[in-house]
């Protein structure tokens, strides 16, 4: 979605600076223009020049339909091969908020293992990294990514540590990805 026409927050708002990761409260009247919402959340330029991110949940300060709570948790437990895909459906609604493009299809995931704990469930690990190592957003990303992973079935809890070896380039991007940026 985007919207190249202003909205005018109608309640005092959280939001993410980008790039800095810097939290910030924008006061109800601030005017936005949405330029990326995907995964829950929304890149907005602000009236007075900052580019932040907003959450889904805060979208009803935009007058946009707020952002559902996932469904409980099955009584069951998925088999682990169809929890691995589940993760990995998750880490593909995590969106870099100035690019376009999961952080999957980005190449921004390095690691994704899945360990036995003694009740069944499982402790996921992730190692990712990020486009520009001095980017302020990723703890911003690494937390967006455990609380999504975190909220399946099945899963005790997630780990995401964000590295900086090997150091990313736009090479580890998928094929899909360079064609969703114009880089084919």
């Amino acid at each position: 979605m985007k919207s190249h026409d202003p909205i005018t927050l109608t309640r005092d708002c959280e939001a993410i600076q980008i790039p800095s990761g810097a939290k910030m409260v924008l006061p109800a009247g601030t005017v936005v223009m949405i330029t990326q919402s995907l995964g829950d959340t929304y890149t907005v330029t602000t009236d007075h020049g900052y580019m932040v991110r907003i959450a889904g949940k805060d979208a009803d300060a935009m007058g946009l339909e707020r952002s559902v709570a996932p469904a409980a948790a099955p009584s069951t437990l998925p088999r682990p091969e169809d929890l691995e895909k589940m993760v990995w459906d998750q880490l593909r609604t995590c969106y870099d908020p100035e690019i376009p493009v999961n952080i999957v299809d980005l190449g921004l995931v390095y690691e994704c293992t899945l360990e036995r704990m003694d009740d069944e469930r499982r402790r996921v690990k992730v190692a990712m990294t990020l486009t520009a190592p001095g980017c302020g957003m990723g703890g911003v990303l690494a937390a967006d990514a455990q609380a999504k992973i975190e909220g399946l079935a099945g899963i005790r809890e997630a780990v995401v540590e964000v590295v900086f070896e090997p150091p990313w380039n736009p090479g580890m991007m998928s094929e899909a990805a360079r064609l969703e940026l114009g880089m084919m």
